[in-house]
């Protein structure tokens, strides 16, 4: 395998800016090498020689702003996995259970900021699906997973695993909402994947983003990229796309000293999570 050639101190400070200000990615030396790795291995398939070449490339045009698309792909796809942190989705089972309990024959509408190749977002419809189910409730929710890269959503949308990616699926849950395929993956199936709908979106767009009235905002693993006062801004902004009553479950540790005045702290020890308070105005 060839060696990626060194990144000079000028080029990584260019690209750590272009990364920030267009997707309000921060990296710091500790990625330095991961970034000469992925930057390197594009340039090889576009027989590009020099990082300067490169960047001169990804911003001219529209066939720049097409290629920015691609190599974000190689950038921003993290490592996920059903159910990832337990707690988040107890918590979400049982604010489930009070709202059928309380707005009984009103649809929930949940929101997977971040969602990745859609593990997480699959995880929120599972776990909604079960406690309707339990509560002899129609599968009346809808469910959108938002991601900045094209090619985690394309994953996303075919909604095939292997056997391996759902180590995290109890069986019996594996076999109620999954089909087996000859090749030995599993395919969501239909009558779930039907509730789900994928959309690329950048975060630092989230003004445009169309979602409103929520009940359900699962933010996890997405605001360690950002800087602090971008986290705070962020949040304000997803509060506002919360409905009354609504959830906002976050990563643990990832935003601290944070509050909102239309914000309560939701009552369990293992989340970071929050609800809006239904007496509050829009």
């Amino acid at each position: 395998m060839c060696r990626a050639p060194e990144l000079p101190d000028a080029d990584f400070e260019r690209w750590r800016q272009l990364l920030e200000v267009r997707a309000g990615m921060v990296l710091d030396d500790r990625q330095r090498s991961f970034l000469q790795i992925q930057l390197a291995a594009r340039m090889r398939e576009l027989a590009i020689a020099d990082y300067e070449g490169y960047y001169r490339i990804v911003c001219e045009g529209v066939s720049g702003r097409i290629e920015w698309v691609r190599l974000l792909d190689r950038l921003t796809i993290q490592a996920t996995r059903f159910f990832r942190h337990p707690p988040s989705f107890a918590l979400l089972e049982a604010y489930v259970s009070e709202f059928v309990q309380t707005a009984a024959g009103q649809s929930l509408a949940l929101w997977s900021l971040g969602c990745s190749s859609g593990e997480e977002a699959f995880s929120m419809a599972i776990s909604t699906a079960e406690v309707l189910s339990r509560q002899g409730q129609s599968m009346t929710f809808s469910l959108t997973g938002t991601d900045i890269s094209s090619e985690a959503l394309r994953q996303a949308r075919q909604g095939t695993f292997s056997r391996q990616r759902l180590d995290g699926v109890p069986a019996t849950l594996r076999e109620r909402y999954f089909r087996s395929r000859e090749d030995g993956s599993y395919q969501i199936c239909p009558r779930l994947a039907e509730r789900l709908c994928f959309a690329r979106l950048n975060v630092l767009e989230l003004s445009q983003a169309p979602l409103q009235g929520l009940n359900v905002i699962f933010c996890q693993n997405l605001l360690i990229y950002f800087r602090r006062w971008l986290r705070r801004d962020l949040l304000n902004q997803l509060v506002q796309r919360l409905a009354p009553g609504g959830l906002l479950v976050l990563g643990v540790g990832e935003v601290s000293n944070w509050s909102h005045p239309q914000l309560v702290p939701a009552e369990h020890p293992e989340v970071l999570a929050f609800v809006r308070q239904a007496d509050c105005p829009a």
